[in-house]
């Protein structure tokens, strides 16, 4: 039988859910040494863990083995785009394709499509880092699938 997934906003998902993700997260990050400790620690049950652990995933666990394309508006300056690609890089991303529209008014817009496969970190921390550039005033997902 085929599965279906579904994205959903984090504040929908029911309390039991959101506690099965903190728990994994916990075991992932090596903050715990077992099962029994996580579970403790985010107040739910082994059992409701059990049942939700194979069915719920953050969202940067689904586009780990993808490609996710980034869209940046710019201030035109020079060196921008070096620096932007050196954090890229520093998390371990390989850059796919680069597009930028010629500056117009002291802006230019950046499209990047990225393989994640060897990220070293999140895609929200990713995003985070990129975002406190001060020469970035805006950067969006526009799109991830596998390849």
């Amino acid at each position: 039988m085929d599965k279906k997934f579904y994205l959903v906003r984090e504040d929908v998902l029911p309390e039991a859910m959101r506690k099965v993700l903190l728990a994994k997260e916990l075991l992932e990050r090596k903050k715990v040494d077992s099962v029994a400790e996580a579970v403790q620690l985010v107040d739910v049950s082994r059992s409701v863990f059990y049942k939700y652990r194979d069915a719920v995933f953050p969202f940067q666990a689904v586009v780990k083995e993808s490609i996710v394309t980034l869209f940046f508006h710019l201030e035109d300056r020079s060196g921008t785009l070096s620096q932007l690609l050196s954090v890229v890089a520093a998390a371990g991303c390989n850059v796919l394709t680069i597009h930028q529209t010629i500056p117009l008014q002291g802006r230019a817009n950046v499209t990047l499509s990225i393989s994640t496969n060897e990220m070293k970190e999140d895609i929200e921390e990713l995003l985070a880092k990129l975002r406190r550039l001060e020469f970035v005033e805006k950067v969006e997902i526009v799109g991830s699938g596998v390849y």
